[in-house]
């Protein structure tokens, strides 16, 4: 009987969601299993590519000429029963194929990467071919398609069938291994051996009595070194008499194998924590219920989470938290490991490679049963889940930018379904949409109206900085607010300063001819970087120089104009000289651990004042915190989309509860040129309702969600005139397939209509019940592949939280 094997295959130029038949070889038919990946032939010549085995089926009599799978990548599954179902889910409600959803679960190493070959088929090589390839018969892609010119070429000379592209599968995961020595004889024949050995050879003998003390066990080459003083020539030479035996032995990197994580205990709930956690953890036995914790900062979520998270363990289920930002993680891993030790694991981009894939394998083999982790920790391999946590679940971060484009939020309640296990959102700013769903029943509302320590929110003075310019000479820094700040210093209290723009000055202006210098692949101005001397284009990652004349009029009218951290903290160093300044923002933070050392650092005193962009927001708690200033309330409320509001209101009553935490109370000073805008004097009040009843009336007047459902479609190319016209000619195709009730929006560029040398274009499609949509929209996705290949790009976004 033969078994044959559906594999969803990852064809690089041509993904499909229809899994292919391959005969799986008799060698290998008891071990192949759904879940694993194999490596199979695809379409003509030699070429091979990776694939996922979904099932495996016993055929008695099969009609026709299967190929056999070619090689196994995985002596077990890497995608469980659920894994598999769930990117069938995943692919359908993105609209984006199963195999990228199926890469996108597993840590990034054990990702398919392909070698890209040019293979020539002719006998006689053409002039073309015989310069391209250089007498040989395969050459790498890279080494050949240099220029669009030659890229050109070879796309003709492949349409002729003169040329092949093959695919090298490369598997980069790889498992940290370390020389160990392990004793080949008995202790007997040991004790033998050390008798024939002179008096004087020291170094043999140690080895010998290292051995009989070990008994058998195994134990790392530079472990035995130490304990019995020998050296490697020593250990060399034991080999070599039959002694011992050198083995490698696996190493789990642990990431937080240095950290000093003091155990904590679980403290007196409060009587509306109390209701919570009693509610959380009667649904952990029961259904899949979604719980909006709706607490102000300060309020107790995070212990909430964690008695809960205990309740689901004590049942012998697993638990699954996720935060938005690595900026949170240090703290949260601190509290999370501080409860339950080592069962916890951790997975977020701080993290190296080789930890994350050690820390995803300790999950999928039940080593670990609470996982804390950023977006994409949302697929760890938990078995028997009995509670997912999402902290700050209104936070953007959770949103996948490229497919596919999924929200973590919508895979937790899938998972959520799958496993029967309650999902508890937490926030002080719900997004609307939750909120909305909490207020209609469809989500369970539960609420922390207070702080745990019975302590007053801290009050918050909004600063008109036009009444400030005009009074005073131009600074970011108001009177009150650099008061405050000296008044702090002296008493030995902490200050947090918040500004969204990192970097020393927003752009560079010529002020003879008004020149701005742009980014010359992005239509965006240049930010400048006294500290690597350098203008960077924050989109793509572009660097030059800083001008010293105007490269338009040759003028040495340079100015810089603008204003980003790093400027901040030089103005505010020149003004409060004594003060210990910490900056925190993505250019301090490169370096892997750079967020736990900073926060380290400013949580035990060593620093006044922690200046930093929004990472600095959320989630943070220091008792010595007095005093938070917002340097500039105003950054996003300019731009074009309809929730610069909510994201303002959001990020000021955030960084507002990092304030007057502890005995000492608070204050925070708001800077703004907007002072009487709806959302910072909802945000000065801490006045979630209010400030959500006055923006769902604004969306519900817009017909935006949560009132509409949305999804964005973009066009990207090299060439604008393809980008756009391919979406005029989408705009037409689109319309006679949606109902006449579906709102078409576009297709207009987008506001930043150039990143990265590619123009977009946009539509947005605007809807209440649109039957047609998903078949609509999954064909266009497999329709649009083709033009893939020639450049453009079509993206299809469901719910999209940006429309920059």
């Amino acid at each position: 009987m033969a078994q044959i094997a559906q594999v969803l295959v990852d064809v690089p130029t041509m993904q499909t969601n229809r899994p292919y038949s391959y005969q799986i070889p008799i060698a290998w038919q008891s071990q192949v299993q759904p879940g694993m990946r194999v490596v199979v032939p695809f379409g003509r010549g030699k070429r091979r590519v990776q694939g996922f085995v979904l099932s495996c089926d016993d055929v008695s009599n099969f009609e026709g000429d299967l190929k056999p799978i070619d090689a196994v990548v995985d002596l077990a599954p890497v995608l469980n029963t659920e894994a598999l179902a769930l990117t069938e889910w995943l692919a359908a409600s993105t609209f984006s194929f199963q195999i990228t959803c199926a890469q996108t679960m597993l840590p990034a190493v054990m990702r398919a990467k392909y070698e890209k070959q040019l293979r020539t088929t002719a006998t006689t090589p053409t002039e073309i071919q015989a310069t391209l390839f250089g007498g040989k018969s395969m050459v790498a892609f890279d080494d050949v398609a240099t220029t669009p010119a030659l890229v050109s070429q070879l796309l003709q000379l492949q349409a002729m069938g003169q040329v092949d592209v093959y695919y090298q599968v490369k598997n980069q995961a790889r498992r940290k291994t370390q020389t160990a020595v392990k004793a080949i004889l008995t202790n007997e024949q040991l004790q033998t051996a050390e008798t024939s050995v002179r008096a004087g050879a020291t170094q043999q003998l140690a080895v010998l009595r290292g051995l009989i003390t070990l008994n058998g066990e195994t134990i790392p080459q530079k472990e035995f070194c130490a304990r019995f003083g020998v050296n490697d020539g020593a250990i060399r030479t034991a080999a070599q008499k039959g002694w011992l035996e050198k083995v490698a032995v696996e190493v789990y990197r642990d990431p937080y194998a240095t950290s000093d994580i003091q155990a904590t205990k679980a403290l007196r709930l409060n009587d509306e924590q109390q209701v919570a956690v009693d509610q959380i953890t009667k649904a952990v036995d029961q259904a899949a219920t979604t719980f909006l914790l709706e607490g102000v900062t300060g309020s107790g979520k995070t212990e909430v989470y964690l008695q809960s998270m205990a309740a689901a363990l004590a049942q012998g289920k697993t638990a699954l938290m996720l935060v938005p930002e690595i900026s949170l993680t240090p703290q949260m891993v601190q509290r999370v490991k501080g409860r339950f030790g080592k069962a916890v694991a951790v997975l977020h981009s701080g993290l190296s490679s080789g930890e994350k894939y050690d820390e995803w394998r300790r999950i999928q083999r039940g080593e670990a049963q609470v996982v804390v982790g950023a977006r994409s920790a949302v697929f760890a391999p938990l078995k028997n889940l009995g509670l997912i946590v999402m902290d700050e679940e209104h936070e953007s971060t959770y949103k996948q930018d490229d497919a596919p484009r999924y929200h973590a939020r919508q895979v937790a309640l899938w998972r959520s379904r799958y496993h029967h296990c309650p999902v508890v959102l937490g926030s002080a700013t719900p997004s609307l949409e939750t909120r909305a769903r909490a207020e209609k029943g469809v989500y369970q509302r539960l609420l922390l109206a207070d702080r745990v320590n019975q302590r007053p929110l801290p009050k918050v003075s909004i600063i008109d900085m036009k009444k400030e310019m005009q009074q005073h000479a131009e600074s970011n820094f108001s009177a009150p607010l650099l008061v405050a700040l000296q008044d702090r210093l002296e008493r030995h209290e902490q200050s947090v300063l918040m500004l969204n723009r990192r970097g020393y000055s927003s752009f560079v202006l010529c002020r003879d001819c008004g020149f701005v210098l742009k980014c010359p692949n992005c239509d965006i101005s240049l930010t400048l970087h006294m500290d690597t001397h350098t203008m960077k284009c924050h989109y793509c990652g572009h660097e030059e120089a800083i001008p010293r004349s105007c490269p338009n009029c040759h003028s040495r009218q340079i100015r810089y104009y603008g204003t980003g951290t790093e400027k901040v903290e030089e103005e505010l160093q020149e003004l409060l000289p004594d003060a210990h300044i910490i900056r925190m923002d993505n250019d301090t933070t490169r370096k892997k651990g750079a967020h736990a050392k900073l926060l380290a650092q400013f949580g035990s005193g060593e620093a006044d004042i922690l200046i930093g962009t929004q990472m600095i927001a959320k989630g943070l708690d220091f008792p010595n915190v007095t005093l938070v200033g917002v340097l500039n309330a105003d950054t996003a409320l300019g731009l074009p989309d309809f929730r610069a509001s909510e994201r303002t209101f959001q990020l000021l009553t955030q960084v507002s509860g990092r304030a007057g935490r502890a005995e000492k109370s608070g204050h925070v000073y708001i800077q703004t040129f907007n002072p009487d805008h709806y959302a910072i004097r909802f945000a000065q009040h801490h006045d979630y309702e209010g400030f959500f009843k006055y923006e769902m009336q604004m969306r519900h007047r817009g017909g935006y969600p949560p009132y509409y459902f949305t999804v964005q479609i973009t066009a990207s190319d090299l060439d604008e005139g393809v980008a756009a016209k391919r979406m005029y000619q989408l705009l037409q195709w689109l319309r006679p397939r949606l109902a006449p009730s579906t709102i078409l929006l576009g297709p207009t560029p987008k506001p930043i209509a150039r990143v990265n040398r590619r123009y977009y274009y946009q539509i947005v499609i605007k809807y209440k019940q649109e039957p047609n949509l998903a078949s609509t929209l999954t064909t266009l996705l497999h329709e649009t592949q083709a033009q893939q290949r020639q450049g453009l790009q079509i993206g299809i976004d469901v719910e999209p939280l940006h429309f920059m």
